[in-house]
């Protein structure tokens, strides 16, 4: 099994949409499957709960680096990471609470190191977390900045959606696939899970489209 030294996982996503489960699933996953894998957790989370508060805007690009150095770090110490956020949704937030577009050069060069992009479907529940949640209404928008972002950089990615299991199956598979890693011997055949998506238009004519599929999924669970 070759792979790629420091190979990076993002897990990208608006709030309440299970990033940080994800994180620590799939790292635990791949080292069962024998592979040197490290999850770097969301520096916001420690910032909000060391501070008692959310960042003001000009902690925001600390905050950034922060959390580009910790994926740097476990890059050059593990095999695998598989980092709960990335830098993007700090620059993300910055446009949203702030207006601020600034840090967007800076975050997308380093967006552009990961290897593989998860993007969470905003089809699991809206709940309350302290301080670093703004609400569902939220959800949406965050979404958009974040697919806008990763199709300036040419960025594709790979949307995971489902409840429960299904939706750390649907990860996991476009982890195996990405790292060539053998396939569960019970594992189903839905290729929809491991279907790379770039930037769509909400009202394009592809009826294979994500933002097509997801809703008739959803509909049948």
């Amino acid at each position: 099994m070759m792979i790629k030294p420091g190979f990076v996982v993002a897990v990208l996503g608006a709030e309440s949409s299970g990033k940080t489960q994800l994180t620590l699933d799939l790292a635990h996953r791949l080292r069962s499957a024998g592979v040197d894998a490290q999850a770097v957790p969301e520096h916001l989370r420690e910032f909000c709960d060391l501070h008692r508060r959310t960042p003001r805007r000009d902690e925001q690009p600390a905050i950034a680096a922060e959390q580009t150095h910790r994926i740097a770090t476990a890059a050059e110490r593990h095999r695998v990471v598989v980092a709960d956020t990335t830098a993007l949704m700090t620059a993300v937030y910055s446009e949203i609470v702030f207006g601020d577009r600034s840090q967007y050069a800076a975050v997308e060069a380093a967006q552009r190191r990961c290897d593989l992009t998860l993007l969470m479907a905003l089809d699991l529940p809206w709940r309350a977390d302290g301080l670093q949640r703004d609400g569902a209404h939220v959800r949406e928008p965050v979404d958009a900045l974040v697919r806008a972002a990763l199709a300036r950089i040419g960025q594709s990615y790979v949307v995971v959606a489902g409840q429960g299991e299904a939706r750390g199956q649907s990860a996991w598979r476009a982890v195996q696939r990405a790292l060539a890693l053998p396939a569960d011997p019970d594992a189903g055949d839905d290729e929809a899970a491991l279907t790379v998506w770039h930037m769509r238009c909400e009202r394009c004519g592809d009826a294979d489209c994500e933002r097509h599929l997801l809703p008739r999924r959803l509909a049948t669970d």
